[in-house]
């Protein structure tokens, strides 16, 4: 695949590299145009690694797991198979292969950047986790190592925010440090006022500052101080012709 090798030269990419050194194994790349394919490689270990191996649970143990595959391998002993031109079993081939100790997780950081809530609190996968008021509206990383049971939230100055202890995916939990509840409880006091709301509707008269304000406005706009006669009727009389009428008085 693309995440092993480029496709057109057949190299190993560079970020698959350290994943094989950390896991100890061998990489043998399919030459483009054979029968020896992807497919081909994965069918023939189809029974092993898509019916057996999907059906482990994560709990599972090294032993546990190599006592279900020689079970595996006892019903399937009657399978003949070829090896190095000779005649061998299933059985036979379990044996000369047993299962290597699992080893630990790739380091591999798992990052993403949500916004932070107005509630102080950071989504993902899942879960929403606290950071400091004051970051409401801001986009953070989240970042969380494989291996490790805790999570950062960094800002985007690279600065640590906060370090929580990663909850199971999708739980719907919410955890919130004892720190940030006690500086969201203070900004909260802090903006807490006794007085009577806003009443709507309320039709307030300007006062003097609104008043001065809106002349010096019409001021700059008419390029003169002071009132304004904005219509003049006896200019408009003057200037308006007189209606005429019939004989029947209709205009």
């Amino acid at each position: 695949m693309a995440t092993v090798c480029h496709p057109g030269s057949g190299r190993i990419t560079a970020s698959f590299g350290p994943v094989a050194v950390h896991y100890q194994v061998g990489i043998s790349i399919c030459p483009a145009n054979r029968a020896w394919r992807k497919g081909t490689v994965e069918k023939s270990a189809h029974t092993i690694a898509q019916r057996w191996w999907r059906t482990l649970g994560d709990q599972v143990t090294h032993a546990q797991a190599q006592a279900g595959l020689d079970r595996l391998c006892r019903r399937l002993d009657n399978r003949k198979r070829m090896r190095e031109g000779q005649r061998t079993t299933v059985g036979a081939l379990a044996d000369a292969e047993p299962l290597r100790p699992v080893p630990a997780p790739f380091p591999a950081v798992l990052e993403r950047t949500p916004t932070v809530s107005t509630q102080a609190l950071v989504p993902f996968r899942g879960n929403r986790y606290s950071v400091p008021p004051g970051h409401a509206g801001q986009l953070v990383a989240v970042r969380h190592k494989l291996g490790t049971t805790t999570l950062d939230i960094v800002s985007g100055a690279g600065i640590v925010l906060a370090r929580h202890v990663r909850e199971p995916d999708g739980a719907g939990a919410v955890v919130r440090s004892e720190q940030h509840v006690s500086e969201l409880t203070r900004v909260v006091l802090a903006n807490f006022t006794d007085r009577a709301p806003c009443r709507r509707k309320t039709r307030c008269p300007p006062d003097e500052a609104a008043l001065a304000e809106a002349a010096r406005l019409r001021a700059e706009q008419t390029g003169t101080a002071g009132d304004q006669v904005v219509v003049d009727f006896a200019h408009y009389a003057a200037q308006a012709r007189p209606i005429r009428t019939d004989q029947t008085g209709a205009p």
